[in-house]
């Protein structure tokens, strides 16, 4: 098992309490500490295992912020949440059976069409629309869907519930952050489980990064619910060309393989 020095494992809360902030307001906090723990030496499976344990205190602390300001009624919300969660753990458990390369290829291209969305969607704000989907069917399909992609592949879930949750749900984008944090927790939780039963986790690391994520993912809650779409929008599209770079830049990127770059 892997252990990071004292000195990186500052540098690693440090990135955490930024990746908290970000992920609070519009997801994509992987996008930071995934690359930052493979560049501190952990092996890849260690890697994925530590962030879902360190992402579960961000995600928490996250949506109990939303929770405790009135944007989320976690009552009704429990059975999508468990549908998440147990998705989460059949996708970590089925991982290596999935065809990566493909969601690999696919996810830059996705990614972008999110932003663009959000980016040039008139009057997207954070008042709520007309339904397409009922709540329950949402959270029987959208939930355990997306659930099963975060455990088994994870970048991008975030991005991707904020879109079900404003095109689908007709949820404005400050109710949309709210419900994609709590989703996001559930389904961190599954995969983490995944992860702790195989023993790819550092415990050490991941409780340091955790508590920094805390005290990062309140503060970016708080700006939110502060800002509201002002602040989330913008975020939101950052973000996902962010992600939709980085997974481009991979010299292995299945996309680029396929027009000969």
């Amino acid at each position: 098992m892997f252990e990071a020095s004292l000195e990186i494992l500052a540098l690693l809360a440090l990135i955490a309490f930024l990746a908290g902030i970000m992920d609070a307001i519009a997801g994509g906090g992987g996008l930071v500490t995934i690359p930052a723990l493979l560049l501190a030496g952990f092996p890849p499976v260690e890697a994925l295992g530590t962030n879902k344990l360190q992402g579960l205190f961000g995600t928490g602390a996250a949506a109990y912020s939303y929770a405790k300001g009135g944007h989320v009624d976690i009552r009704r919300q429990f059975m999508p949440g468990f549908l998440a969660f147990a998705a989460s753990i059949a996708g970590a458990l089925i991982a290596t059976l999935l065809p990566a390369e493909l969601l690999r290829g696919m996810m830059p291209v996705l990614l972008i069409s999110v932003a663009l969305y959000f980016a040039f969607k008139p009057n997207l704000n954070d008042l709520d629309r007309t339904e397409r989907m009922s709540p329950l069917l949402f959270g029987l399909t959208i939930a355990p869907l997306l659930g099963l992609y975060d455990g088994a592949f994870g970048p991008g879930t975030g991005s991707f519930l904020m879109l079900a949750f404003v095109s689908l749900a007709g949820h404005g984008l400050l109710k949309a952050t709210a419900h994609t944090k709590f989703l996001n927790f559930a389904s961190n939780v599954g995969g983490f489980a995944a992860f702790a039963a195989v023993g790819a986790i550092s415990w050490k690391t991941g409780l340091v990064m955790g508590v920094a994520q805390i005290v990062g993912a309140r503060l970016g809650a708080s700006l939110a619910m502060r800002k509201g779409s002002g602040l989330i929008k913008p975020l939101l599209v950052l973000v996902c060309l962010a992600l939709a770079v980085r997974l481009l830049m991979e010299s292995d990127n299945p996309l680029l393989r396929s027009i000969g770059l």
